[in-house]
């Protein structure tokens, strides 16, 4: 089995990134938030350019699988009119921005995520690694813990601070300042080595010995909230995604309905909305089992995959375990859930997996080489 090639970069629109059913075009939508006529061109040009399924990342971005070479123009062109393209490569790579979904409009979570696009947008703005992110999550609790983001801005106990992720140290900062210490704080992790070969993460940067500014603390971070399930909430209606995946049909009656915003949960919040709709693809139990896996695209959509990955999914789901997560990956790099879960499979050929406990997709596992009917059993 040979290793899994790690790009090192996500892909943009501007910048997509060929897969096995082609290009994958990734939407970064202003601020997590598509209007009606947003998800209603989104979805037509997913029919018109690609290959119909749209995925939802686990950054709240959207991404059109199945583009060619030969559409990627048109479809950049479509895109554009709907204003969701970036001036170029460098902005696009910068605005990558995760928003706790279920801000107001004038809010705080919503002028800070504002300042902080614009200042990403500016000539001065720091390049960094194509897999740096923020996160700005200062609602009345954290919520955006669980997802990845290498600089945040949230609330702590005695106001707003800037967090390093994965650090016990933070910040205090205000509204008028949150914006541009990030940038500083992302200036500071470029000038101390963070980002050898155009690489790095800042939680890898600090574990290697980096010191931090000194104007960052030991700051107990406050209990964060569990990520919603779907199901009514005061922003409208959360509805989630089998595996993360929406026909552009489906998106298109959705775009029919309310404005929509992605989340990083692969779940969408119909603005203002009370009540679900009925359409192919979506779950609205929250104690459906599928949505207890995570599993990535898989053979023949991942040229990288050994072996197919959705349909084992629906075949485990009635036999996971209560309270227990399932991640399925085609290959060893586990890009659907790059930490550990309770239980993993990693392809290792067609329709065979190697069972890890605890542990991510590349740790050593428990038993090796299972057909789907000795992973039942397993379970």
């Amino acid at each position: 089995m040979s290793a899994p090639v790690v790009h090192g970069w996500c892909p943009g629109a501007l910048r997509p990134m060929m897969s096995g059913d082609g290009l994958v075009v990734r939407v970064r939508a202003p601020l997590g938030r598509l209007t009606l006529d947003q998800a209603a061109g989104v979805a037509r040009l997913a029919a018109e350019h690609g290959n119909g399924l749209i995925d939802m990342s686990a950054r709240a971005n959207v991404q059109i699988r199945g583009v060619t070479p030969e559409a990627h123009p048109a479809l950049i062109d479509g895109l554009t009119a709907l204003g969701l393209i970036d001036r170029d490569v460098a902005a696009e790579t910068r605005r990558n921005l995760v928003v706790q979904p279920f801000w107001s409009e004038g809010d705080l979570t919503h002028r800070i995520a504002r300042a902080l696009t614009e200042a990403l947008a500016q000539p001065d703005a720091p390049d960094l690694p194509g897999k740096f992110g923020f996160a700005v999550d200062c609602g009345a609790l954290p919520i955006l813990r669980e997802t990845s983001a290498d600089i945040r801005i949230e609330r702590g106990e005695n106001g707003l601070v800037l967090r390093p992720d994965g650090s016990g140290f933070a910040a205090p900062v205000t509204e008028a300042t949150a914006a541009e210490a990030a940038l500083d704080l992302a200036h500071w992790f470029l000038a101390t080595g963070g980002a050898p070969k155009g690489r790095g993460r800042m939680a890898r940067h600090q574990a290697a010995g980096a010191v931090l500014p000194g104007q960052f603390h030991e700051t107990p971070a406050v209990a964060g909230a569990t990520p919603p399930a779907p199901g009514a909430t005061s922003a409208g209606q959360l509805v989630a995604l089998e595996f993360g995946q929406i026909t552009a049909d489906s998106l298109a009656a959705l775009a029919e309905l309310a404005p929509i915003r992605v989340t990083p949960w692969r779940m969408l919040l119909l603005e203002g909305m009370t009540e679900a709709p009925a359409l192919p693809g979506l779950i609205h139990d929250a104690h459906d089992p599928r949505l207890a896996i995570d599993v990535c695209t898989g053979a023949p959509g991942c040229p990288q995959a050994l072996s197919p990955t959705r349909d084992l999914a629906r075949t485990l789901a009635p036999h996971l375990p209560a309270g227990q997560r399932l991640h399925i990956s085609g290959c060893a790099k586990g890009c659907a859930h790059p930490g550990p879960a309770a239980i993993t499979l990693t392809a290792t050929g067609p329709e065979r997996f190697d069972l890890i406990r605890n542990g991510r997709a590349d740790a050593t596992p428990e038993a090796t080489g299972l057909a789907p009917d000795q992973i039942k059993k397993a379970l």
